[in-house]
C-alpha cells in the first residue's frame, strides 16, 4: 500500500529551495504550493504577490517571484 505524503510519490518537499519563480497560472499563490507534500509541512498560508512581484513566506521564509510567462 503506498501512503499519500510517502517519500517516493512524486511530490516536491516543501522549502526544498528557498526561491520560488511563479506565474500567473498559480495564483492565488500558497506556501505550501499544490505539488509539495503536506505532513511534513507549515500551515498553508496565501501570500499576496500581485502588485509587487515578489512575496516571502511568513513561515518558512521561501522567497516567490512573479515572472512573465
Amino acid at each position: 500500500m503506498k501512503l499519500k505524503g510517502a517519500v517516493d510519490d512524486g511530490l516536491v518537499e516543501p522549502s526544498a529551495e528557498n526561491r520560488y519563480e511563479v506565474t500567473r497560472k498559480d495564483l492565488p499563490l500558497s506556501c505550501p504550493m499544490p505539488g509539495m507534500s503536506l505532513w511534513n509541512s507549515h500551515p498553508k498560508v496565501y501570500l499576496a504577490i500581485e502588485k509587487t512581484g515578489i512575496a516571502k513566506c511568513p513561515y518558512c521564509g521561501a522567497d516567490y517571484s512573479l515572472i512573465e510567462n
